[in-house]
């Protein structure tokens, strides 16, 4: 690796609105994956229901989160590793055939009313191994569409469609299981999951093509761990993957999981309704900033963005967790919907527009491990403290310790915005 660039991060030149929209592969992408992710969500929906009103184990309900997270902190690097050396076409359907095939076993297991705990647990996590073989090949994907100039349109949209597809999962998984019942719903599901399964066999992109010129030799897999040691030294690299693990860490998957308890606390007339309006709060503020943001070109990509916008996504946290006020606690979602998704996408694209194209994979896979498989911590620094301090006060602690941790990591990769990038 050789030092070839006169700045870290070199500033993109400007690009048209919806940049990546423009491309037509990478435009059915994007649409294919907003589709597989709510499928992603609408089988949740399924089978959490059925799981529920078949064991009552609130134990099983834990295992649900655990399953989905722990694969990403285990096996995400090795994802990355596939990225980097194979198609990346044929890894992304190979997790589209799992999150399929994972499917059609619930519903047989509906079907024949044999289902046990056993089963459930077995397919829940290769549920979750299904969203791992996706990440770091999705990333070098939407690389390889729109190339350098126009990446950060490509990740930000990606992270807009997906947000939009875990927004409509609840409401389409509800019309199934009500209209369809289990069974036919989670069979029904199944075809969402093939508009982006097709398209990966007519693309001549493979994740590869613009690096074709300039890769190294694609290093086996006894080297994948090798990436610890070479990004240890790159203070950007490791200020971003760090920038994202904070916010899976301290917030993560517990402000879903939490949400009944704000909604009760609240009062805001009936709880079930006053629960569904904040959830939807939280997700469309992902939504709408992605396309505000895309619409108006007002921030571009760098570590400061990044770090202030994760400081923000914690303060508004903080106020969400503290208030008494319901339409503040809305007001707040939908900020914190915005600066996270600023947040995640800006830290991304750093790490994207970083990393050498030889190992993009597998530093892609260690984002991954951070961004996604650090969500179970959530679960203690929000779920078990609140049950000794209360959930206000232990995702208002978390929140705040996200805010101070996030300046510090600004402080840390600031050493690193005047070293040359790596190729």
């Amino acid at each position: 690796m050789c030092a070839a660039e006169s700045s870290p991060l070199p500033t993109p030149a400007p690009v048209r609105r919806f940049a990546a929209l423009r491309v037509a592969d990478s435009r059915t992408y994007l649409v294919g994956a907003g589709l597989a992710m709510m499928a992603d969500n609408i089988e949740h929906v399924i089978t959490y229901w059925v799981l529920w009103e078949k064991f009552h184990s609130p134990a099983l309900a834990g295992f649900q989160v655990i399953s989905h997270w722990l694969p990403f902190l285990l096996f995400s690097l090795l994802s990355g590793a596939l990225a980097d050396r194979y198609d990346c076409r044929r890894v992304i359907q190979a997790g589209q055939a799992l999150f399929m095939l994972v499917s059609a076993a619930w519903g047989v297991l509906f079907l024949t009313g044999e289902l046990e705990i056993w089963h459930a647990c077995v397919l829940l996590v290769l549920h979750g191994c299904a969203g791992v073989l996706w990440g770091p090949a999705e990333q070098m994907m939407l690389h390889d569409f729109v190339g350098r100039e126009a990446l950060p349109s490509a990740v930000r949209l990606n992270a807009t469609f997906k947000s939009l597809g875990v927004l409509c999962g609840p409401a389409v998984g509800s019309l199934l299981l009500l209209g369809l019942g289990p069974t036919g719903g989670i069979f029904a599901n199944i075809a969402i999951y093939l508009p982006l399964t097709i398209f990966l066999f007519r693309t001549r992109y493979t994740g590869h093509v613009r690096d074709a010129g300039t890769r190294q030799s694609r290093p086996g897999f006894r080297d994948t761990f090798r990436v610890l040691r070479d990004v240890r030294d790159d203070s950007l690299l490791v200020g971003m993957i760090v920038l994202a693990g904070l916010g899976a860490f301290f917030v993560g998957a517990s402000l879903q999981s939490t949400m009944p308890v704000f909604a009760n606390d609240l009062g805001a007339g009936n709880a079930g309704t006053a629960y569904g309006v904040l959830l939807f709060a939280a997700g469309v503020g992902g939504v709408v900033g992605g396309v505000v943001l895309e619409a108006t070109g007002w921030i571009r990509p760098s570590v400061p963005v990044a770090v202030v916008a994760t400081v923000v996504y914690g303060a508004t946290t903080l106020v969400f967790a503290v208030t008494g006020s319901y339409p503040l606690a809305l007001g707040m979602l939908v900020l914190s919907g915005i600066a996270n998704l600023v947040a995640t996408s800006t830290a991304q694209t750093v790490v994207q527009m970083r990393a050498p194209a030889a190992e993009r994979g597998r530093i892609l896979g260690l984002y991954g491990m951070s961004s996604s498989g650090l969500r179970l911590g959530s679960g203690f620094t929000v779920g078990a403290a609140g049950t000794v301090v209360g959930v206000h006060t232990s995702l208002a602690a978390s929140a705040g310790t996200m805010c101070v941790a996030a300046l510090a990591v600004g402080a840390y990769s600031a050493r690193g915005r005047t070293r040359p990038a790596r190729t």
